[in-house]
């Protein structure tokens, strides 16, 4: 079967996810410095840990209205263990935020997918996203697309389900199903739309349980008739094309 829309999960898979910065804890107090003009209340670990509490009860009482994968909202987390956060301006929460992010891990487009990504484009393939995120994610993609000279104008904003936004999370079926159904709305069949993604959890099995194919980002090498890394799905896709 021909493949006429790639959707795309974002961590591990388009982005690299690298270790934090070695001064990681210098720019954590710069941060509360330029934000707030004040030393943290807590220290970079103690934040983590107090931010884990708060995501677990809220994942509690998700589970008890019924909600298998649920997600959070990354800001009403941080008010709560940082009160002080509340009052600054919603542009200057976001700053605070992004550069918060930035400080657990370094983040670059994976090698080889700014190339899939064009020769998907030059195909006419139908692009979209699904992914585990907050409004954050937004901005890292953006700006390692941008280092690749791309842009968010190749995902259809509809076609792109972002966690945040929705309440829950994959490996929730109603991820895969809305999907289904933009693209059905576009003429595009669930056999004719590809999954690629780094978890076999989250991405391959609920991909596949709804009838699309699929592709396991791997960090090296093929694994595999449908699994490997960035290049080894850009030759794959290049056979496919000519099938």
């Amino acid at each position: 079967m021909r493949i006429r829309a790639v959707i795309f999960d974002v961590y591990a898979t388009l982005l690299r996810v690298g270790p934090p910065p070695p001064d990681a804890d210098d720019q954590w107090r710069t941060l509360f410095q330029d934000c707030f003009q004040a030393p943290p209340p807590l220290g970079r670990f103690e934040f983590s840990v107090a931010c884990n509490q708060v995501i677990a009860a809220r994942h509690k009482a998700a589970h008890a209205r019924g909600i298998t994968f649920p997600e959070i909202l990354w800001p009403q987390v941080v008010a709560e263990v940082l009160p002080s956060f509340r009052h600054l301006p919603a542009a200057e929460q976001e700053e605070f935020i992004y550069r918060q992010m930035q400080l657990g891990r370094t983040l670059s487009l994976q090698e080889g997918a700014a190339a899939v990504l064009n020769l998907l484009h030059e195909q006419g393939r139908t692009l979209g996203i699904a992914s585990n995120s907050q409004a954050y994610t937004l901005r890292e993609l953006e700006r390692a697309l941008a280092g690749a000279g791309l842009g968010m104008d190749l995902f259809p904003r509809e076609l792109c389900l972002w966690s945040f936004d929705l309440g829950f999370s994959k490996p929730d079926p109603h991820v895969f199903q809305i999907l289904t159904a933009r693209l059905a709305a576009r003429g595009i069949i669930a056999p004719e739309i590809l999954m690629v993604g780094d978890r076999l959890d989250n991405d391959v099995q609920p991909a596949k349980r709804h009838g699309w194919q699929t592709w396991q980002i791997m960090p090296t090498g093929n694994g595999g008739p449908t699994a490997g890394d960035w290049r080894a799905l850009h030759a794959w896709l290049s056979r496919a094309a000519q099938r």
